[in-house]
């Protein structure tokens, strides 16, 4: 069971964040696994269950799921070798990241952050589940209703079309999301003391589980497009 992070992981990235260079995290590799890498492994085994409730096929074996500390700097300007936050992902084993729908959580010394989307622009996926917009605009609207995003203090985010038209029976709580590009629904300032407590992975699992019929949707467009 997650106990939620400790101080000595937001020192940890504070550290990396001002030696960030390779002999510094050499050196200190032992208290990473120790204060990072071990904690974020058990939030991801104790939501495992509930994303696998959410999707059977979900990866969920811990070192599939976290992001490498190592960063990716061959189209950067940024040639900081480490991250100085993590996150993790569950979305379907071996799907690609840019193809997949995911439920995500993050967290470093200035962010804490959660929810489910698409990785990047999907121009398929999103024309599609426009299509399903338009011949269920009812239904499609009760499902994102039946959520309660503003409850719960998530919101839709994203890259929008500034010039889409909008069919005239979409309703206008809908036009942000037929218009968008990409999404995801993350949760909007959570309390970031709950990421030191077990509080923490209690609140992503019932908002996980409230972003099931959306994830649901989406990935059954995947299915569709493969």
């Amino acid at each position: 069971m997650f106990p939620g992070f400790t101080d000595d992981t937001v020192q940890f990235f504070l550290d990396l964040r001002f030696h960030n260079y390779t002999d510094f995290f050499h050196e200190n590799h032992d208290r990473y696994v120790e204060v990072v890498q071990q904690p974020f492994y058990a939030l991801i085994e104790d939501l495992a269950p509930t994303a696998q409730r959410i999707d059977p096929l979900m990866e969920v074996r811990p070192y599939k799921c976290l992001s490498r500390i190592h960063r990716d700097t061959r189209f950067s300007k940024d040639k900081s070798p480490y991250r100085d936050h993590l996150w993790f992902l569950f979305r379907r084993a071996a799907q690609p990241r840019e193809k997949s729908v995911f439920l995500y959580g993050e967290f470093g010394p200035d962010r804490l952050d959660w929810g489910m989307g698409i990785w990047g622009e999907n121009r398929e996926l999103m024309d599609i589940f426009r299509k399903k917009m338009e011949a269920n605009p009812a239904g499609i609207l009760a499902m994102i209703d039946d959520m309660d995003l503003p409850e719960r203090r998530m919101g839709l985010g994203g890259n929008y079309f500034k010039r889409m038209a909008v069919p005239p029976q979409i309703p206008p709580r809908l036009a942000r999301w037929y218009t968008a590009k990409d999404m995801y629904v993350g949760k909007v300032a959570p309390e970031y003391g709950w990421a030191f407590t077990d509080r923490l992975a209690r609140e992503m699992k019932k908002d996980f589980l409230a972003l099931a019929p959306l994830y649901q949707t989406l990935q059954g467009i995947c299915d569709e497009m493969e």
